[in-house]
């Protein structure tokens, strides 16, 4: 079996997001232009009080409780509680972690059963599940699903998995599509009834642009991991802080991934978790506001100048992407388009088969953050009206990637 496991490890290829943002500084440094549109990362800065409390407790050097800073988890479980109506988390519910993808690692190495995955999916939910040694199964969706599943869909897929414990993520706002889960109570009623544990990233919520964020936990608590951090709300990817809120009813679950913790990062750094404090007590609605509105400007911006009769794209509602699908496009995989488009117009795309949809489907995603949130943000703190023109200021490359994208799609 551990030969089994290594030989998959062995096939395994860097993920796919960090390896299309380094190869574009490489052809970037070599003096191509390139458009960063396939990496997504939070472009704004960090609010100027969390920083102030990282500078402030930046001489804080013990070790912290492995599951965390005590003050932090009982804000975020506060946090969850206040948004999220059915549930009762309180701090000892609530895991610390590295960023949440370490945590999604360790929570596939802990569970015995067996995972579904919609596709597309996040790029890294799969292969953590080959190092892990679970078997997969995915759901196809459609553009004309909003890239989710049907309740039916998963129905009929559980009842060809011989396993009775399985794990399935959704992820909301979704990468790679940036849609939104409008059937989620659908989704909870089948999960309950096979009692499935469902792991919920809700890294982009704060990040949904139109309706008040909704977690599948407010339908199905007893079953639902929370699974988010401060990567993508308020720009801070680079501390490397995430978190689980896992209920009661899976605490065996939850006592097996702090086994895992604890012979595994140890603690996440304390002058982190202590200005993360502040995160999650503070107040930071002026600065969210502010951020939504230029990522919802900027995708509908993107949107609007894509969408065609030979483009198909989902209408934004969160986060940082867009998933066009590039219907006259006639190439043998989805990454070889990829790669025309990258050595043609120096848009960097990634392909939709890295999502786990067929390779044969011309999808690609599309990440509208290649810009300087700094200025962009200091600029709609002024309460100004967005337009156009400001786009062409403050988000030039998003601009002048989406016109030289659609000229490739219109010259094939």
């Amino acid at each position: 079996m551990n030969k089994i496991i290594k030989d998959q490890i062995s096939r395994l290829k860097p993920s796919a997001t960090l390896a299309i943002n380094e190869e574009s500084n490489r052809l970037k440094k070599g003096g191509k232009k390139i458009f960063k549109f396939g990496f997504g990362q939070s472009p704004f800065p960090i609010p100027d009080s969390i920083i102030l409390e990282l500078k402030n407790n930046a001489n804080k050097n013990s070790y912290l409780p492995m599951q965390g800073l005590e003050e932090l988890r009982l804000e975020i479980a506060k946090d969850l509680n206040n948004n999220n109506n059915n549930n009762n988390f309180n701090s000892d519910d609530i895991i610390i972690g590295p960023g949440s993808k370490e945590l999604m690692f360790l929570t596939q190495i802990a569970f015995k059963g067996e995972v579904l995955l919609p596709a597309p999916s996040w790029v890294s939910y799969q292969p953590q599940a080959v190092i892990a040694n679970n078997v997969v199964h995915w759901v196809q969706t459609t553009f004309n699903s909003n890239w989710f599943p049907t309740a039916k869909q998963i129905e009929d897929k559980i009842k060809n998995i011989k396993s009775k414990n399985i794990l399935f993520f959704l992820n909301s706002p979704n990468n790679p599509s940036g849609t939104v889960c409008k059937n989620l109570e659908e989704i909870a009623a089948v999960a309950k009834k096979h009692k499935l544990i469902v792991l919920s990233d809700e890294i982009y919520s704060r990040l949904t642009f139109n309706d008040p964020y909704k977690s599948i936990s407010n339908f199905y608590p007893e079953g639902t991991i929370i699974s988010t951090g401060l990567s993508k709300w308020c720009g801070a990817g680079g501390w490397r802080l995430g978190f689980f809120a896992i209920p009661n009813h899976l605490k065996d679950l939850k006592n097996s991934i702090k086994i895992l913790c604890s012979e595994s990062f140890t603690s996440v750094s304390a002058p982190i978790q202590h200005a993360a404090v502040e995160a999650y007590k503070g107040n930071h609605s002026i600065y969210l506001a502010a951020v939504r509105k230029i990522l919802s400007f900027t995708a509908n911006y993107v949107y609007e100048n894509l969408q065609s009769n030979l483009i198909n794209v989902a209408k934004p509602e969160g986060g940082f992407y867009l998933f066009p699908e590039f219907t006259n496009a006639k190439f043998s995989t989805s990454s070889e388009m990829c790669k025309d488009i990258l050595n043609k117009t120096g848009v960097a795309l990634l392909p939709g088969s890295d999502f786990g949809l067929p390779s044969s489907k011309m999808v690609a995603r599309l990440s509208y953050t290649d810009f300087d949130g700094v200025s962009f943000l200091k600029y709609t703190l002024s309460g100004k009206k967005l337009h156009n023109e400001d786009l062409k200021k403050y988000a030039p490359n998003i601009v002048d990637g989406v016109s030289i994208l659609k000229e490739w799609s219109n010259s094939l």
